[in-house]
């Protein structure tokens, strides 16, 4: 084994027990009683008593985040893919202005940068005057905000992969303008649709800074769901580990099937 293999070798070891490491031991938590954590047993007697908690006491209200997750998670995935691909598609086929795609662009992408936590309060003001506050609606439309520069980045890359020629021959065969689009260009890019859903979705569902602020106990999502096991005068640091293996399920499914559309997305153009 040459020194490189060897460091390399070193390298991956480190870097798979820094990224699973964390997610074991909250596993090996979810587990445990609550004496055991406190003790820092590392010999303990397995339980499913959290899991019970967390999904079906009646005082835990997990169930319903989970829920409130998957409605903005769906919808706001949904409505990225489709306004995100129609701008891809104009930005990229129709004759723009360079001025007015270029602005654009470069503007969806510093958006991407801006940090969350700055538009936050703007959005609690605005929403708390026409009645947004603490509702579907409201948190939808701000995760739809968020992702959709990616998503218009992601699917423009797609596009370009396209010959221009191929809706155009569509077009010298009879097909107007949207069913070249729809029954040529679209499923031609289907895997983009699924990369960029499959981010939208897992970003949305893992989103907190916004869900904290906007949410109240009826609309609050997974992460603000999880984060309330711990409270003032007690933390169930057990249920708080079992509802964050819960919760990660959704996500971890979602892109082990979309895993190598995702990849190939965020390294299309990179090898020409």
């Amino acid at each position: 084994m040459t020194r490189a293999t060897w460091l390399g070798s070193v390298f991956l070891v480190v870097s798979t027990v820094l990224i699973v490491g964390p997610f074991l031991w909250i596993l090996m938590t979810s587990f445990k009683f609550q004496i055991d954590i406190y003790q820092g047993n590392w010999i303990f007697e397995p339980t499913l008593s959290n899991y019970e908690d967390v999904l079906f006491s009646r005082r835990s209200k997990f169930t319903s985040v989970l829920w409130n997750s998957m409605v903005v998670a769906t919808v706001s995935t949904t409505i990225v893919l489709v306004v995100g691909t129609l701008a891809a598609y104009s930005l990229h086929r129709f004759r723009w202005s360079p001025w007015i795609s270029r602005g654009l662009l470069a503007w969806m992408l510093f958006f991407h940068m801006i940090p969350v936590m700055t538009l936050v309060g703007p959005w609690y003001l605005i929403f708390r005057e026409i009645g947004l506050y603490n509702s579907y609606t409201g948190l939808i439309v701000t995760h739809v905000t968020i992702n959709l520069p990616m998503t218009v980045w992601l699917m423009m890359a797609f596009f370009r992969e396209i010959p221009r020629e191929i809706e155009e021959a569509a077009q010298m065969d009879g097909c107007r303008r949207i069913q070249a689009f729809l029954y040529v260009v679209l499923p031609l890019v289907v895997p983009g649709l699924i990369a960029s859903g499959v981010l939208a979705f897992i970003f949305s569902w893992n989103e907190f800074a916004i869900a904290l602020n906007l949410t109240s106990r009826a609309t609050a999502t997974v992460p603000v769901g999880v984060a309330r096991f711990a409270q003032d005068y007690e933390i169930q640091h057990a249920q708080m580990a079992a509802a964050s293996v819960v919760a990660t399920i959704p996500a971890v499914l979602i892109m082990f099937f979309g895993q190598r559309f995702v990849v190939r997305g965020l390294t299309l153009g990179s090898v020409k």
